[in-house]
């Protein structure tokens, strides 16, 4: 049976690879997706989200705007230089029908977790505002919940945003620090492991042979992506930040090194920066390295097998 699962994404190209791949996994149910400002601002990444789910044939989960600002200070615009003016690498995807359901995800999150209590599992592949909100709110979610996967952090590796300081964690800390102190699991998959798996160029061929409206999006949309890494890395690849979160949750991919880590988060000089502390609980289970590297997602998305059926 498969296991009930909210999403909440800041949808730009790495979130739409992790639908992708949940709309392909027999071992989820995607039942709603909240978006958050991250790498476009919530209302865009929501668009993105449904354009998608469409296209994987499931434009029926309901997808909730959530927070546009973070918990303090204000939305800084997005990260168009990597993910395009549009949050998916400029594609152009056929409008869905269906529009945002109008609950805020928070309330979305609240309404899954009490219908589904103890089971419904979390993928935070943005900024947390919208689980920080949520935990305000319904101070019982956490156990409500079964577990939370996030991707997110730089922890015993330099940052993305800054030289200390991961995009989703750094562009909300307050809500980061209040996630990782709920009582809830917590697995997280940092940077420390995503930057050792990319896509390549022939994984990138892949997803365009494959030939349905879904990965030909894909393909479009990491167009840009590869262009913008190539420089920095030296060589025609991207990393897969929220596809490795979503093959994690999934057990598509397996965490080979996996410690309980207490964390907690810099709200001072170093704003989203993630301190390892012995002495901090929870612990929160970090994924370090993995068994096999992201030649399992473009596998799974290229062999088609899932809800979406490939033009005939």
């Amino acid at each position: 049976m498969a296991d009930a699962l909210y999403l909440d994404c800041d949808t730009g190209v790495d979130d739409a690879m992790a639908i992708a791949l949940l709309l392909h996994s027999p071992a989820v149910e995607l039942l709603g997706v909240g978006t958050v400002s991250g790498n476009t601002g919530a209302a865009q990444a929501a668009r993105n989200t449904l354009d998608v789910l469409a296209l994987g044939g499931l434009s029926a989960v309901p997808v909730a705007v959530g927070a546009l600002h973070p918990l303090r200070g204000t939305f800084a615009g997005g990260a168009s230089r990597v993910h395009g003016g549009n949050g998916i690498g400029g594609a152009v995807l056929p409008r869905s029908k269906t529009d945002p359901v109008p609950v805020s995800a928070a309330d979305l999150l609240i309404t899954l977790a009490r219908a589904r209590p103890g089971t419904l599992r979390i993928l935070a592949t943005g900024p947390l505002t919208n689980l920080a909100l949520a935990l305000r709110r319904e101070p019982k979610l956490p156990s409500l919940v079964r577990d939370v996967t996030i991707m997110g952090g730089a922890v015993r590796v330099p940052g993305n945003i800054t030289g200390h300081a991961e995009a989703n964690i750094a562009n909300d800390p307050d809500a980061a620090a209040e996630v990782l102190a709920a009582a809830w699991p917590v697995t997280l998959v940092p940077l420390d492991v995503t930057l050792q798996h990319r896509l390549t160029v022939a994984d990138h061929e892949a997803l365009r042979t494959h030939g349905s409206p879904l990965t030909i999006a894909l393909a479009d949309m990491l167009g840009g992506y590869f262009d913008f890494y190539e420089p920095s890395l030296g060589v025609r690849e991207v990393p897969q930040h929220d596809a490795l979160a979503a093959g994690v949750l999934t057990g598509a991919l397996e965490p080979a090194d996996a410690p309980e880590v207490g964390l907690r988060v810099d709200l001072d000089e170093h704003r989203g920066k993630l301190i390892e502390d012995e002495t901090v609980t929870p612990k929160t289970r970090v994924v370090l390295t993995l068994t096999a590297g992201a030649g399992p997602i473009i596998r799974t998305l290229a062999a088609g097998n899932g809800p979406e059926t490939p033009p005939g």
